[in-house]
């Protein structure tokens, strides 16, 4: 998890909510327009009336974005192969076997920015299961349609050694499955092991949820 100087300057633009400007990415550039008219959280809120009233005013800005750019994609999920899904996204399997696609509808985050906030916090913490953002389907919600390598396990993860490089790496266990780091000022929730792959004696994280969260 080594961050050269570029990964800390995106980091902090990412934090204080300001456009990042190191990238052309379909991702960063669509972070970059909500950030233009609406404020990063930096503390995990919990008014929630409130919050979905922003989280439906950033979807309504994402879907005329996604028009705007050719991010709509249309009748998507028919054209792939499903594999299977979790909480918050459907996966399937893409055409040559290398990617999956995950079509994600962002229900674990308070609003879209900050759903789009933490794949670019995970993007630079783990490149190696980088997320692309391929686009968006509004079949009948607004969801992101996300591109990550596809990695297959043949270890059981341990949860006492996934700790320890978090502990390297700065992050501090609060609570069973979630971790804190002060310096970033960023939450690390969920890491249990259908999140985590083992591959030939490395982890790989692949499905992360990370929220920004400034200590006082």
């Amino acid at each position: 998890m080594y961050l050269n100087e570029l990964d800390r300057k995106q980091l902090q633009h990412i934090i204080s909510g300001t456009c990042i400007v190191e990238s052309t990415s379909a991702l960063h550039a669509t972070r970059n327009y909500l950030c233009t008219s609406f404020t990063t959280n930096t503390k995990i809120k919990k008014d929630f009336e409130h919050q979905q009233s922003i989280k439906e005013k950033q979807e309504r800005e994402l879907i005329l974005f996604a028009e705007a750019q050719n991010l709509l994609k249309i009748n998507f999920e028919n054209k792939e192969h499903y594999l299977t899904e979790g909480g918050e996204a459907k996966i399937y399997l893409s055409k040559d076997g290398t990617h999956v696609l995950k079509i994600n509808d962002a229900i674990y985050y308070s609003t879209w920015l900050d759903f789009l906030n933490s794949l670019c916090i995970h993007n630079i913490l783990f490149p190696e299961t980088n997320y692309e953002l391929l686009g968006f389907t509004n079949t009948n919600n607004l969801q992101a349609i996300l591109k990550q390598t596809y990695i297959i396990s043949n270890e059981d993860a341990d949860l006492i050694e996934v700790e320890k490089i978090l502990n390297t790496n700065g992050f501090q266990k609060i609570k069973e499955l979630d971790y804190y780091n002060k310096e970033i000022g960023i939450r690390l929730e969920d890491i249990h092991d259908e999140n985590i792959i083992k591959q030939n004696g490395v982890y790989f994280f692949i499905d992360t949820v990370f929220y920004i969260d400034i200590a006082d």
